[in-house]
């Protein structure tokens, strides 16, 4: 194989980040108390009687397509993007939000594309943006022509919790389709791609799926959610590690992941990779189906059943006749 990232790397990282952060939870008591679920797709607290979660995220080195591309006004879209969906994960409604723009020196022009692209995300989001930051780090934001990073943090109220617990099997798994390659994946992207030829269909901002999923878990008695990012179908197991995840209907991959699995050579590494055309997976029961599919479409979003619940553990896919494991 020719390039490849180190999924399972990262995730010992990850482990060991929460192992630091978990002791902190007992600092605040009362209101905005920390409630101890780790590992998910955001940290929550309480406020009151309300449940609230927070995560933050970035756009990581699709930034430097955006430099190469000369094109600043969609990697807003992408930012709000990675944080509104992981929370929309958890059941919850996103409120509020912030960024972080971090430049090499000032320009106004540039701040003023990556704020419309904010802008948009959080229009299409339902997230009002109130506040945020700008710093000017010559010494360590390099590269690119235009050298710049970007973060998101949003703030969302639970309207009900999903964990992942209440998968059982024969649940169904419902793929909500990408709007391409979305944000993650773009280190070894960008080296198996030619920019010259794939850039514009690379640089399309990751699909918000806010409306979606939130009129989904209001009409639907809805197990699971995961969000298809860094890490690829193999995050499905941060739902519920006791379940398996059959994916025997996957869609026929768009020919941007079939440009990349001739560079990337490895079947397995591009489902753990990349999100292969299916951004957001749901997992209900089957009779909730016809609901779910009819509210995507209302909303312009393909979706389709990609899979099923079974007992045996893992992430299972099929390589032509061969069904491999893609967890880590």
């Amino acid at each position: 194989m020719k390039y490849q990232v180190d999924v399972g790397k990262v995730k010992k990282i990850q482990s060991g980040i929460w192992d630091k952060i978990k002791g902190t939870y007992s600092f605040r008591k009362g209101y905005g108390e920390a409630i101890p679920v780790f590992g998910h797709y955001g940290g929550l607290f309480k406020c009151g009687d309300q449940t609230l979660v927070m995560h933050t995220d970035g756009v990581g080195t699709k930034v430097l397509l955006a430099q190469e591309m000369g094109v600043y006004n969609t990697v807003g879209i992408d930012a709000v993007a990675m944080s509104v969906n992981d929370i929309l994960c958890m059941g919850a409604e996103p409120l509020v939000g912030v960024d972080y723009i971090a430049l090499a020196k000032e320009d106004d022009e540039l701040i003023a594309q990556i704020m419309d692209g904010l802008v948009r995300g959080a229009e299409d989001s339902g997230c009002a943006i109130i506040g945020g930051e700008t710093a000017i780090a010559p010494d360590i934001i390099k590269g690119g022509k235009k050298p710049f990073d970007l973060a998101f943090t949003v703030v969302g109220r639970v309207k009900k919790l999903i964990l992942g617990n209440e998968i059982v099997k024969n649940d169904v798994i419902v793929g909500l389709e990408s709007s391409g390659l979305h944000s993650n994946g773009f280190t070894l992207a960008r080296k198996a791609l030619d920019t010259k030829k794939w850039g514009a269909e690379m640089l399309a901002p990751t699909r918000i799926y806010a409306n979606t999923i939130m009129e989904i878990i209001g009409a639907c008695d809805v197990h699971g959610i995961a969000h298809i990012t860094g890490g690829g179908f193999s995050k499905l197991t941060r739902l519920n590690k006791e379940v398996g995840y059959k994916l025997d209907k996957m869609p026929e991959p768009k020919p941007i992941f079939k440009a990349l699995a001739e560079e990337v050579g490895d079947f397995a590494e591009m489902h753990k990779t990349f999100n292969m055309g299916i951004g957001m997976c749901i997992i209900l029961p089957e009779d909730r189906v016809d609901t779910v599919l009819n509210i995507a479409k209302k909303h312009s979003v393909e979706a389709n059943i990609i899979g099923k619940i079974t007992e045996k553990r893992g992430v299972w896919i099929n390589e032509g006749r061969k069904e491999i494991d893609i967890s880590i």
